[in-house]
């Protein structure tokens, strides 16, 4: 058994090529006569052998659409049968002529429900007439209430209503045969070899061939008992356990079958195999093949024909190509040829038929049919031409003098069997030297073969033996050898050969490796003497790498070795300047470029060289694998490797399509293979950019280059060919005129004007710089405003916190061109103002040298005396730092888990769902809610049945979308809707959001696959957060809730065990350090008594809580009731607002309030009081009590209510910090901030455990994973494959975009979302940390951090490595779990659904989602049309307005 890599040669067609384009992809062919069959949809055509369509048939008998599963030529009685996936299954009979006449038809179960299922039927004749033999394995998917005995089976059909049962029953007297398969199979091919019948099928979960015999003998249960397996082995070298395509050979081959065979891999080059079986055999173990003809990366096709000695194959490829290779009489294969390439990356359709006299095969690729011929005979013009082809349907016609098919030449023709006539030194002797000339032709009648021996200008032979052989005497050889000439007549034609004969003994070389070499590669023998000389009778070449390996190389000699040649992947066109990298590359000579089993090859010429790389030109070539090694002086060639040839890449897009003059915009054109472009051309220059598989990259050049404004052809550079791409259009530069600059808050906009134009600039491509204040400043682009008919647009930019400030110019930058503004106005003052500043600045200067002067001493000696004193506090602050390091408190919260205050199902979903709305309540189902308003209305039912239709939901949100004024907000809201409006059918939203999701992945411009999903700017991506919410909201109550409740809580208790400055929100405990609170004083923990009123004077009994002495009063108070919830486990029956505390001292109380006439002012702030100000003791006694009327002065409910609270209060925070503290003595010590860094690490210990504990119930380590997840992500990876996306980086960035970034993140920062709590700001920034270590966690990029970085990223930095590989770990998990069913998982999702049926008013979302449709109903209206959909749809469309019109009279309208 042989397995190669066969060298294709491309051929153009000569003979005949046809083609022909359909709206949709073609789902099935069948071939009779002259007449071919192709199913798109639910239509048939039937067409001539040019392709022209005679006849249609629409199938979809003006119902729900199907697509065409079955089709069965019955050609004995002149009948097609057909069947569709819809009503169930549904059947016809047509007559073969003319496909518009109806025969017969039924509702059948014959073809699966669903079109992506697998299936079978064929035509077997038993003994008891003909039969449909069928077998059908259901997805389960979309069957509705379709009901079918025959899943996992296989079953004969009546073909005639005069047997048992009549047409297409199943039944046989009285019984229902049918043949058990076992679960997870996937049929491939069928079909009937005389008595035996063949069933090839894909047992996935077993991961095996099988190959079901069956005999004809008997009724039909008996033909379905006789079934045999017997497994496919293939191959040897590398288990490819998936069939892909199948076809019977027969002919002078019987029993013969090929076969393509896949083993999942795309990226390895010999992932597919064609390899042919004798399917009669009977072998005790696995059948093996009787030859392996073809290896490739990926076929998806084969079809063949035995041609009298010869098996001709063709295969087709995933990327469009149909290939033909030529087997003899030993299965031994000739070299490969590309007969037909398509214009589209598409892959041929696994079934490709030959038409009934073998001249044309049929191959379909995606939209397209095309028929070929099996050759291109008349492309040779010689009868050399014509032998070298070896193709074996063509032949040398005598009569004619040309190359053409066999079957066509009038007379006979000279065929050839394998190889071109060969010239063979037959025997030698120590005198003599005999050549024969071997011709394996067939040859006409009455032709014979001559042939004439020449060198040095004269013939050599003396000793003729037969017409072609020549002896000659050995002592005539020169040293050098001879260059023989071989003239061969056959048939009036001629041809000349040459044969070069070495002088063995004569051979020499500069080294003894060498010579063996050279001495070997001549025919001559090597002897174990290190000589070379003549071989012992028969002349012969040998290899000699194998001969030559123990000859000892020079002393001195190192061997040069290949690492690589780059690039490795090139177009047809080859690439200039290619590399190859190695060691000692200073020895090679030359390169070598060849396929497999010496169909070509080809030395290059190196262009620059060194030791360690070369550089060379790879020639154009059409063909998928070419081998290049280094050749050495003596004709070694070491370090093979293999460059692949891929088809020329085209363009189908240019965004932006124009450039201004100046040049420097930045334009992507997409399109495909673009990877392989060297550059482009433009204005007949050469522009490099930045290229991918689907798009380059590149910024335009100036029109300078162009000579004129105008529109400029794109050209793709490939190699020293250029190919047409797309076109560029040339426009004058935008003219910005003024500007004018208003403040903003504590900003500065900038509004600059400039005339229209249709250039259409985005904001990215603007830089804007602002000279203010004598300063350049960045401005900040925030939008164009576009002129909206008028002759000028509006370009925005603001520049941060310089409100009020003088712009004296603008500077904007658009690629090469730039444009600066000055300011229009002046001032006659300039220079009065201009000498009074520097008088004053001189006067300023003057003072301040004499208070310099004057308290140099005194400022010293203080300085002194603040340096100790500072020196003291850094030294207390770090070893108080140190301390709390080093002892975390135990949480008392733990023992109260059991009263998560989880919020129920439906505040969850819509918190998810509308996060930013305020009020939803219109959207729960309450029970005291009016039936009016949850009673779904007839509008509301024809408006849900309607977006109940897939073809009229995806339309309505592509319609919307397409729309410029859809806001991304409108975008979340619409998705939002449609979850609550469908939320009842889950299945049905999951196929219609993996649908959408499709659409995105295949939009133009997601020419970066990595980018998908991160953000959320169209519905699906909001449609999917929605979804993900839904399925995981069980997995997160039931797993996730407890970790995440005891680690926010575990934040909280941290964050209050230091101070929290009231004012700000910033604490000394935290994980952010923009919330760090580093100016806090000393403080102490104070244990407070706390009585509660009872009423009627009475207290409650003491409760002990924990507060610090720097607490404000409000802060205080919200301590004591959480207190109370902690300790009885329900709230305090008054709010905060409604109570007062005081101070129980010596038999008085005091009253304690934020702020009284006892309050201290800071410069213009008043200092908020605390329990330090008015002298609270620890076990200090505090009563509550229901607030009462107070004076004016102490009149206050919350000073948070005051608009001006964080400007006229503070607490632990000098508002004015940075104010020389010599003029404001009283205030705070200035402390360094990160000192107090160590609080961070702190607060990091203190919840650590939570944390991790947390991290891992979320990726799985310690509970199972929900089936959304398994579901999901088994979807993107078979969307990875279907893209044909290699990158491993892809899949691993797809999942975290979609489940860790879109859904966890989102419960991290919002745990108020799961839990009836309040999320402080300062909890915000904590879990902002948190968020981001977890998604850290997920990346794949290794972070490089110095002492510089940012704290809140140095925090976890050591923790993420090993969170890293726990996350890689997670995601093996899931994708080595047992794959779900798409039943089990629609189970899944209606017991979801079915948890929460009464949880939402869907009417109420209905109708806010009828907004939509009325604000853009003609928007709405022409899609539906411009894409085709059915005409029904826009009439119940039409009939949902009417009817919602109608009732606009309603209160609730």
């Amino acid at each position: 058994m042989r397995t190669a890599i066969i060298f294709i040669f491309f051929i153009g067609l000569s003979r005949c090529e046809y083609n022909r384009t359909f709206d949709k992809q073609i789902d099935n062919l069948a071939v009779w006569k002259r007449s071919i069959y192709v199913a798109v949809g639910d239509h048939l055509y039937q067409m001539n052998r040019n392709l022209t369509v005679e006849k249609t048939r629409d199938l979809s008998g003006g119902r729900e659409p199907g697509r065409v599963k079955v089709l069965v030529v019955f050609g004995t009685n002149g009948t097609l049968v057909t069947c569709v996936t819809r009503n169930c299954g549904y059947c016809e009979v047509l007559d073969l002529n003319n496909i518009s006449k109806l025969i017969y038809a039924e509702n059948s179960s014959m073809t699966p429900f669903n079109y992506n299922a697998s299936s079978l039927c064929f035509l077997v004749e038993l003994e008891s007439g003909k039969h449909l033999i069928t077998g059908v394995v259901e997805t389960n998917e979309n069957v509705g209430n379709c009901l079918t005995n025959f899943n996992n089976t296989i079953t004969l059909r009546n073909t005639m209503h005069g047997q048992d049962g009549e047409i297409f029953s199943e039944i046989a007297s009285g019984l229902t045969p049918k043949y058990d398969l076992q679960p997870s199979i996937h049929f491939v091919d069928g079909f009937q070899l005389g008595p035996a019948i063949y069933i090839f099928v894909n047992v996935q979960s077993d991961k095996k061939v099988q190959l079901l015999r069956l005999q004809r003998k008997g009724d039909k249960s008996e033909v379905l008992q006789s079934t045999k397996k017997k497994t496919l082995s293939c191959c040897d070298e590398k288990p490819r356990w998936n069939l892909v395509s199948s076809y019977y050979i027969g002919g002078d081959f019987p029993g013969y079958w090929a076969g393509v065979f896949t083993a999942g891999n795309t990226s390895d080059q010999t992932n597919t195999a064609l390899a042919i079986y004798n399917i009669t055999k009977n072998p005790q173990d696995d059948l093996k093949p009787e030859a392996v003809a073809f290896t490739h990366p990926s076929m998806t096709s084969v079809a063949a024909v035995s041609n009298a000695s010869w098996v001709v194959l063709f295969v087709g490829t995933a990327d469009g190509q149909l290939i033909k290779i030529a087997l003899d009489g030993n299965l031994k294969p000739t070299c490969a040829r590309v007969l037909y390439e398509s214009d589209e990356d598409v892959p041929v359709f696994f079934k490709m038929l030959l038409d009934p006299e073998n001249t044309a095969i049929y191959m379909a690729t995606g939209k397209q049919l095309t028929a070929v011929s099996v050759a291109q005979c008349d492309k040779y013009s010689s009868m050399k031409d014509c032998w070298s082809a070896q193709d074996p349907f063509c032949g040398w016609c005598v009569p004619k003098k040309r190359c053409m098919f066999n079957s066509e030449c009038p007379g006979t023709t000279v065929e050839v069997y394998r190889t071109m006539p060969s010239l063979q030194i037959k025997s030698v002797s120590s005198d003599q030297i005999t050549v024969n000339v071997t011709t394996p032709l067939r040859l006409p009648n009455g032709s014979s073969v001559s042939c004439s021996f020449n060198a040095v200008g004269s013939d050599i032979c003396y000793k003729p033996t037969s017409p072609c052989s020549c002896t000659f005497p050995v002592h005539n050889l020169p040293a050098e050898g001879f260059n023989i000439a071989v003239r061969i007549t056959v048939a009036e034609e001629e041809i000349t050969e040459h044969l070069v004969v070495k002088n063995c003994p004569n051979i020499t070389a500069a080294s003894s490796v060498a010579q063996c070499y050279a001495c070997v590669t001549s025919g001559c023998t090597w002897s174990s003497s290190q000589t070379c000389s003549w071989p012992n009778g028969e002349l012969h070449e040998a290899q000699a790498e194998d001969v030559c390996k123990d000859v000892a190389p020079p002393s001195n000699y190192s061997k040069p070795e290949v690492h690589s040649v780059i690039p490795n992947v090139v177009s047809f066109h080859g690439k200039n300047n290619a590399e190859m990298t190695g060691t000692n590359l200073d020895l090679v000579t030359k390169i070598r470029l060849q396929g497999s089993l010496e169909c070509y090859s080809e030395e290059l010429q190196v262009l620059a060289q060194t030791a360690h790389s070369l550089r060379f030109n790879l020639p154009s070539w059409k063909t998928d694998m070419m081998t290049v090694c280094a050749l050495l002086p003596d004709g070694r060639c070491v370090g093979s490797k293999t460059v692949t040839y891929r088809p020329l890449p085209h363009c189908t897009a240019i965004s932006p399509s124009n450039t201004w003059a100046s040049g420097g915009r930045k334009v992507t054109i997409s399109g495909e293979k673009l990877d392989l472009v060297d550059g482009i051309e433009l204005c007949g220059k050469v522009h490099f950019g930045n290229p991918s598989s689907k798009s380059f990259e590149f910024h335009s050049p100036p029109n300078m280059e162009c000579g004129k404004l105008q529109g400029e052809l794109i050209r793709l550079c490939l190699a020293n060919e250029t190919r047409e791409c797309v076109q560029l259009t040339y426009l004058p530069n935008p003219e910005f005129t003024s500007f004018k600059a208003t403040s903003v808050g504590s900003d500065l906009r900038i509004v600059i004007a400039k005339k229209s134009d249709k250039l259409y600039l985005v904001v990215q491509e603007l830089i804007i710089t602002a000279k203010v204040e004598d300063k350049q400043h960045q401005c900040n682009v925030e939008m164009i405003v576009l002129g909206n008919g008028t002759a000028e647009d509006s370009v925005m930019c603001r520049i941060i916190n310089q409100a009020n400030a003088r712009v004296q110019s603008v500077r904007i930058v658009v690629g090469n061109f730039s444009k600066q503004l000055e300011e229009q106005t002046t001032n006659k003052y300039y220079w009065i103002v201009l000498v009074l500043i520097a008088f004053v600045a001189l006067m300023i200067t003057g003072v301040l040298l004499w208070v310099y002067h004057f308290k140099k001493k005194k400022l010293a000696a203080e300085m002194d005396k603040y340096l100790d004193t500072l020196e003291c506090e850094i030294r207390n602050e770090i070893r108080q730092g140190f301390v709390d390091m080093q002892i975390t408190e135990a949480s008392h919260f733990v023992e109260n888990v059991a009263t998560i205050p989880f919020l129920d199902y439906k505040h969850f979903a819509l918190r998810i769902f509308f996060p930013e709305a305020e009020s939803m309540s219109n959207y729960m189902k309450d029970f005291d809610q009016s039936p009016v308003r949850t009673q779904p209305t007839q509008s509301c039912l024809a408006f849900s049945q309607l977006i109940r239709n897939k073809i009229f939901l995806t339309s309505f949100i592509h319609a919307l979308e397409a729309q410029r004024n859809f806001t991304v907000k409108d975008k979340c809201t619409v998705a939002s809707l449609l979850t609550l409006a469908l939320h009842t059918d889950l299945p049905y939203l999951t196929e219609v959001m993996q649908d959408l999701l499709r659409a995105l992945m295949d939009q133009s411009s997601n020419v970066q696959p990595k980018l998908l999903l991160r953000r959320t700017e169209s519905i699906v991506e909001k449609l999917l957060t929605n979804w993900m919410s839904v399925c995981l909201y069980g997995f997160l109550r039931e797993s996730v809730g407890q970790p995440l409740y005891l680690l926010v809580s575990a934040l909280v208790e941290k964050t209050l065990k230091g101070p929290v400055d009231c004012v700000t929100g910033k604490a000394l405990y935290t994980l952010n350090e923009d919330w760090l609170l580093w100016l806090a004083e000393d403080f102490h923990t104070l244990k407070l008594k706390v009585s509660f009123s009872v009423g009627s004077g009475e207290e409650s009994e003491c409760l002990e809580v924990s507060a610090l002495d720097c607490d404000t009063v409000e802060q205080v108070k919200e301590k004591i009731l959480a207190a109370f919830k902690s300790k009885f486990g329900f709230p305090y029956y008054k709010q905060l607002e409604e109570i007062d505390i005081y101070h129980e001292k010596d038999g008085s109380t005091v009253l304690l309030l934020e702020v009284d006439s006892t309050s201290k002012v800071v410069g213009e702030a008043t200092l908020l009081n605390t329990l330090k100000h008015y002298k609270v003791p620890d076990d200090a006694l505090i009563k509550v009590t229901t607030m009462t009327n107070r004076t004016p002065l102490t009149t206050q409910v919350s000073l948070k209510g005051d608009q001006n609270f964080t400007t006229k209060y503070c607490h632990l925070i000098d508002p004015d910090i940075d104010t020389s503290q010599r003029k404001n003595p009283e205030r705070k010590k200035l402390k360094l901030k990160e000192i107090n860094l160590t609080k961070l690490l702190s607060t990091k210990v203190a919840v650590h455990s939570f944390l991790e504990n947390l991290f891992r119930t979320i990726w799985g380590m310690a509970n199972k994973v929900s089936p959304a997840i398994k579901f999901f992500f088994d979807f993107l990876d078979s969307e990875v494959e279907r893209k044909k996306i290699t990158d491993p980086d892809v899949p691993h960035i797809w999942k975290t975009n979609s489940l860790p970034l879109r859904f966890w993140v989102n419960i991290l920062k919002n745990p108020q979302f799961v839990f009836d709590i309040d999320k402080t700001p300062l909890l915000d920034g904590c879990l902002s940390v948190i968020a981001q270590t977890f998604m850290d966690s997920f990346s794949l990029l290794d972070q490089q951090l110095g002492k510089n970085a940012p704290t809140n990223k140095l925090l976890y930095v050591k923790d993420i490595p090993q969170y890293k590989q726990e996350v890689k770990t997670f995601y093996k998990l899931v994708k080595d779990l047992p794959q779900i069913t798409e039943q089990e998982f629609r189970e899944f999702l209606n017991e979801t659904a079915k948890k929460h049926e009464n949880e939402f008013n869907e009417s109420a979302a209905l109708r806010d989602l009828y907004k939509y449709v009325k604000r853009y109903f003609r928007e709405i209206q022409d899609y539906l049309e411009q894409n085709n959909t059915p005409s029904d749809l826009q009439v119940q469309l039409e009939e949902v307005r009417n009817q919602f019109e109608n009732m606009s009279n309603l209160s609730w309208e």
